[in-house]
């Protein structure tokens, strides 16, 4: 063979290194587009980026209603891709928001706090809907005063990604007023129904330690309740990029053909104290990388 007609991967064609970069992953895909020009426009091509793009997404796009503009303004799979991941679009009349993990393609969802089950939610004595520019949503459920906290959301297994690992999440804020959360842990959990879901104990306040000892809102000095372990398990909130707080419920392993209902709650019912002050976006679902 003449050597001046190449032997190397140089000597493929560009649509065969797209297929190629097709099976492997964004960020691989990404970091292998500055290696040669070859590579970069290999790696531009709608063959690969419509291989990271969920096979159902134009049924995901379709349900927002937004879908006209989306599809239109994007010119190009890749550009989609990363519109997806970048903003959140929202479906089934603004109640789930949906966007991409930037770095596996992965789906991710956020229930609203209308989606949600919130006991005694429709009451306007311990609970009010409002606005907040911060939140992605129309409405976030503000709680007023209860005893009784019971916060839950179920999505379909078949709505995620298969073969991932998801973690669940409820995303929150508190008022300056917010009083009562520091006193007792809360019950969180995340399964299948039908099947046995994973338990913990979580703290709802972050300013917990700092409150120590402190009057609450209704004048009761009391022990606060045994701190829960909190390491790397997230037992606390933590902010997020956004400025809301996220608490960890749980984790659930998708497998790949599962189809059942995915069950996550929020549960404060043994204090028998009253409590307020909690702003209830959502809970979000999202993989983690791996």
């Amino acid at each position: 063979m003449d050597a001046s007609q190449g032997t190397g991967i140089s000597a493929l064609p560009e649509g065969c290194i797209s297929n190629v970069l097709s099976f492997t992953s964004p960020y691989d895909a990404c970091t292998l587009s500055v290696v040669s020009s070859l590579f970069n426009n290999a790696a531009e091509s709608d063959t690969v980026w419509e291989r990271f793009l969920p096979t159902d997404f134009q049924s995901i796009i379709s349900r927002s209603l937004d879908h006209q503009s989306l599809s239109a303004s994007s010119s190009s799979k890749k550009q989609l891709y990363f519109r997806l991941c970048q903003n959140p679009i929202l479906i089934d009349d603004g109640k789930k928001s949906f966007t991409l993990d930037k770095w596996t393609g992965k789906k991710c969802y956020m229930l609203s706090a209308r989606d949600l089950t919130i006991v005694w939610g429709d009451t306007p004595t311990y609970w009010r809907w409002v606005s907040d520019p911060d939140s992605r949503f129309k409405e976030v459920a503000e709680l007023i005063s209860v005893c009784w906290l019971e916060i839950c959301g179920k999505i379909n297994t078949q709505m995620l990604s298969p073969a991932a690992m998801y973690t669940a999440y409820l995303v929150f804020k508190l008022t300056k007023e917010a009083y009562g959360l520091q006193s007792h842990p809360a019950k969180v959990s995340v399964g299948l129904a039908g099947s046995e879901s994973f338990t913990r104990s979580v703290f709802l306040d972050v300013k917990r330690e700092q409150r120590r000892g402190s009057f609450n809102r209704r004048g009761n000095f009391g022990l606060l309740a045994s701190v829960p372990n909190a390491g790397s398990d997230g037992g606390y909130p933590k902010e997020r990029a956004d400025g809301w707080l996220e608490i960890k419920l749980g984790e659930f392993f998708n497998k790949e053909g599962e189809d059942g209902e995915l069950e996550m709650s929020v549960l404060e019912l043994k204090g028998g104290h009253w409590k307020g002050g909690l702003v209830v976006q959502g809970i979000e679902i999202r993989p983690i990388r791996e």
